[in-house]
């Protein structure tokens, strides 16, 4: 009979899980081009690091997670995006985070509301993004941010 893990491994397994899972969603999000098995992997890829992320992580870590998935369903134009986006603003604006959290929350809020095609909101929240992430304080940190927010729809389109 094999024998069962101990609990340490299985918590150790559920971070290597989220850690491999979120990593690699945002490996495909930051493609120019992606195929739809891609769209699918990314989106099943958001999904399970936020499942290993509930099991394992904290209340940060779930906000992290409601970020990607917010991310994943605004470029695959999603509504649902705006529902992810809102939740993860209203954990960094009501906890403490980095001060790179803050910005990607207003980026994907931006972003979501792009999908909605909501003018007002999208402009509010790239302002807010755009301001926030000048702010970083790490280069390295705002680098990475600004790499991100140069994806983030500029303007709303209409559907």
């Amino acid at each position: 009979m094999a024998r069962q893990p101990t609990q340490k491994t299985i918590d150790k397994w559920q971070r290597w899980f989220a850690i491999e899972c979120n990593n690699r969603t945002w490996d495909l999000a930051s493609k120019p081009e992606r195929t739809p098995d891609e769209d699918r992997e990314m989106l099943l890829g958001a999904y399970a690091a936020a499942f290993h992320w509930s099991i394992i992580g904290k209340p940060i870590n779930d906000a992290r997670a409601d970020l990607a998935l917010a991310h994943v369903h605004a470029l695959l134009g999603h509504d649902m995006a705006l529902d992810y986006a809102q939740r993860c603003l209203a954990f960094f604006e009501n906890n403490e985070g980095e001060d790179w959290d803050l910005a990607f929350a207003h980026a994907e809020m931006a972003h979501a509301a792009a999908v909605i095609g909501d003018y007002e909101l999208h402009a509010r929240h790239y302002a807010m993004a755009r301001k926030r992430g000048l702010a970083i304080h790490d280069e390295e940190d705002r680098n990475i941010f600004m790499e991100e927010f140069v994806r983030i729809p500029s303007e709303v389109k209409t559907r």
